[in-house]
């Protein structure tokens, strides 16, 4: 889903970076209005869990694999707007670290990701997830997330001259749908845990200190284990044409590549991502909460 550097035409990426920044500072002043103190640890917690889950790739079909985005899960808990800046700051963190996704091209994955899919896997849960039709809300929100953002991604491709035949395009939709059905229902489970654990997880945060416990052990479980079970495949986006890496950093792939074996590359990264992660979120979360406070 991540489009990387050399995909996107210059006018085409560029633009997009000049557009991210008017639309973060909106959701950032959005989430500025009804963000408490009390929230700003589950800021850290779901989007540290949004970054584990998306290291674990699942395959899709044809050679490729697919992940959870997380948009959706992370505007039901979170809010949108508070949304928007946490997955922001997911997407920085693995562009500049961990190089999944292009640091010229990070203005057009917010955009995709963190904008249009947030907000589209939001709207079914905002009409209807009070009523009797709660569960098909969450499910439909998550579908919607990753279709959204891959048609938003599969047209800045083709606005930027990448070749792609009409059944090359077929098939990549196709395999998005998969990927977005299984966001669909990825999604759905761990709401329904969450609330499971505890039926204020998300409104009444003063009381998730136990609860944010068990995510955060589950996060890292993820980081550490689940990494083990990750398709090696690459996404739709990645199979359309080669990546043009620029700079190279020490965490890129999500490996340690300075360390021998294959499982402690990968755990090592994954326990390095969850703290940039959740250093970053309550960051934002405390400059934001501090702001309306004053």
């Amino acid at each position: 889903m991540h489009i990387p550097d050399g995909f996107l035409s210059t006018p085409v990426w560029a633009a997009l970076d000049v557009a991210a920044v008017p639309a973060v500072g909106y959701l950032a002043k959005r989430a500025q209005r009804g963000l408490e103190q009390a929230k700003v640890p589950l800021l850290g917690v779901m989007g540290a869990f949004v970054f584990a889950a998306q290291m674990i790739n699942f395959p899709v079909g044809l050679g490729t694999s697919g992940h959870l985005v997380g948009a959706a899960l992370l505007a039901y808990t979170l809010g949108p707007a508070a949304a928007g800046i946490v997955l922001t700051a997911i997407l920085a963190v693995q562009a500049l670290v961990f190089q999944d996704g292009g640091i010229l091209a990070l203005g057009a994955n917010v955009l995709n990701m963190a904008v249009l899919g947030m907000l589209a896997g939001y709207l079914p849960f905002r009409f209807w997830a009070r009523g009797r039709w709660r569960r098909q809300a969450i499910l439909l929100g998550g579908v919607l997330s990753v279709l959204v953002s891959a048609i938003a991604a599969l047209a800045e491709l083709r606005l930027s001259g990448v070749r792609m035949p009409m059944q090359l395009f077929q098939i990549s939709i196709a395999l998005f749908f998969i990927s977005a059905l299984l966001e669909g229902a990825i999604t759905l489970a761990v709401m329904e845990t969450l609330e499971s654990i505890n039926a204020g997880f998300i409104h009444r945060p003063a009381s998730n200190g136990r609860s944010l416990g068990w995510v955060m052990a589950a996060t890292v479980l993820l980081a550490t284990v689940g990494v083990l079970f990750a398709s090696a495949y690459p996404d739709a986006i990645q199979k359309l044409a080669e990546a043009k890496v620029f700079v190279d950093t020490p965490l890129a792939g999500y490996e340690a590549a300075f360390l021998g074996t294959a499982w402690m590359r990968k755990a090592v990264a994954g326990l390095a991502g969850l703290v940039l992660i959740f250093g970053a979120c309550t960051l934002c979360g405390r400059l934001l909460s501090r702001q309306r406070g004053a």
